[in-house]
């Protein structure tokens, strides 16, 4: 046991005993995140109720130089979410409240264990939902949004995570309470809210999030083209976007991706003979407007050569099209017993050069690279299926991952578009950052954490931050 028993006896006094996790079978459950490549098993768990428990515990341990590591549904894809055996877990799943929606100043108020798609279901009744729409939005939370800066298929046109958050209310990491931003937006200084969100818990731990809600279109228009060619579809992107229309999304998936969902549950009537499908959808407050994009992005979708062409017909077509698209990771893991979703963001222009390439790789080592990605942003998610009891196979899937990253850095991308770096992506972080950059990044970190007690481990490379110490001694 590493975590001091009178540190446990107090944590049970703050949120009563049958809410710390100490043995070996309950500490195993919360060893892994939705990466199967990175395990980590917890010193202790605990799971608060209520903000003022999340506080106490917070300042429990860093009377005691704990460390700790938020956690929401654990749904994260790059190991951020993970604390070694001197740690403690602190998992956010109780604190479900919506605090308050208010219809008039389009806003919400949510603790971090909300669900996001619960959040969207408790604005429709008055016209409105939250915009950002990850993949795991059935299951991942808010908290875990704003950890991370998580996109989805419609932030194309409505943006990510940090376009939408106004107000945080955080615990920092010696267990001080800070109102970040406001509920009208930032009034002055700087931008605390933005360095707040994507900061993958290395700031503290976000207890009350105010975020923005937007109307619900009244328009909407899907469609659906195919390809004879992953490159023809990758120009069809460019095409699109050139011509100055802007999608509310524009979504991809591969030969490889097509024929695993259409012999799954989740079979959306996708053409298995395609070497790429993009789902396009346009919607707005204007029906004739709306129709007129349709028909513009139809014309230039064939134009840059999709075979096919076609409109949802109505609301069960699309929510059809759509199912496939967002449970194609759900669909994936029916390969193999694991599977790594990366992540990374190239410029669009890049898209048919990178594909290829990304291809060529899977084929030098033997894995099956199936791409379903937020093609209109550049946002590409190669999903690699293994045995992860096959050291050999890890071993290649670790390799095709530091290809990749190589790859969409030197077309002008970078390692991350929304899954975050967390403990994965660490050792890629030299690619794109110099140790003065690396360096700055991390006296950041120290203003809101001087002891590093907060999510430890992650995003900053620990030899660069040494190395970058040493030179400001010297």
């Amino acid at each position: 046991m590493t975590i001091p028993a009178g540190v446990l006896a107090a944590l049970s006094a703050i949120v009563g005993p049958g809410w710390v996790r100490q043995s070996d079978a309950e500490l195993e459950t919360y060893a892994g995140d939705g990466l199967p490549t990175h395990r980590s098993r917890p010193g202790a768990v605990v799971i608060p109720g209520t903000r003022e428990e999340v506080i106490r515990i917070v300042r429990e341990l860093a009377s005691h130089s704990i460390p700790f590591v938020a956690r929401g549904a654990g749904t994260g894809l790059s190991g951020g979410a993970l604390a070694s055996d001197d740690a403690v877990l602190v998992v956010l799943t109780r604190l479900t409240r919506i605090l308050e929606v208010d219809p008039a100043n389009r806003l919400a108020v949510v603790e971090p264990g909300v669900v996001n798609v619960r959040l969207s279901a408790a604005a429709a009744p008055h016209g409105l939902h939250y915009a950002p729409d990850p993949s795991s939005q059935t299951v991942c939370t808010i908290g875990g949004n704003v950890a991370e800066n998580a996109g989805g298929p419609h932030c194309l046109k409505y943006g990510v995570t940090t376009n939408h958050v106004l107000e945080l209310e955080v615990v920092l990491p010696d267990g001080g309470v800070a109102t970040l931003g406001s509920r009208n937006g930032e009034p002055w200084g700087p931008d605390l809210v933005g360095l707040f969100v994507g900061s993958e818990g290395l700031f503290g731990i976000a207890t009350r999030i105010t975020v923005r809600l937007t109307p619900v279109p009244t328009a909407v228009r899907t469609l659906l083209a195919d390809f004879a060619a992953l490159r023809t579809a990758g120009e069809a992107v460019s095409a699109i976007i050139r011509s100055g229309l802007v999608p509310a999304a524009l979504e991809m998936m591969d030969r490889n991706c097509i024929g695993v969902v259409e012999a799954s549950i989740y079979a959306a009537g996708y053409p298995t003979d395609a070497a790429a499908v993009l789902l396009v959808e346009l919607d707005g407050a204007d029906e004739g407007a709306v129709a007129a994009e349709c028909a513009e992005v139809e014309l230039l979708l064939r134009e840059s050569g999709a075979r096919t062409v076609r409109v949802a017909r109505d609301e069960a077509e699309r929510t059809r099209l759509w199912q496939g698209r967002k449970k194609a990771f759900g669909a994936l893991g029916r390969l193999s017993s694991d599977l790594v979703v990366q992540d990374t963001v190239v410029p669009r222009s890049a898209l048919p050069d990178v594909l290829e390439q990304l291809e060529a790789i899977g084929n030098e080592l033997g894995i099956n690279v199936a791409n379903v990605f937020h093609a209109g942003d550049g946002n590409l998610h190669p999903n690699m299926a293994f045995d992860g009891s096959d050291e050999a196979a890890v071993e290649r899937v670790e390799r095709a991952s530091a290809a990749i990253m190589k790859v969409c850095v030197a077309a002008g991308g970078t390692i991350t578009g929304e899954h975050g770096v967390g403990s994965d992506k660490r050792r890629y972080m030299s690619l794109m950052f110099d140790a003065d950059t690396l360096g700055a990044m991390h006296a950041v970190r120290l203003v809101f954490d001087p002891a590093e007690i907060s999510n430890p481990g992650k995003v900053l490379p620990a030899h660069a931050c040494r190395e970058w110490k040493m030179g400001v001694a010297s």
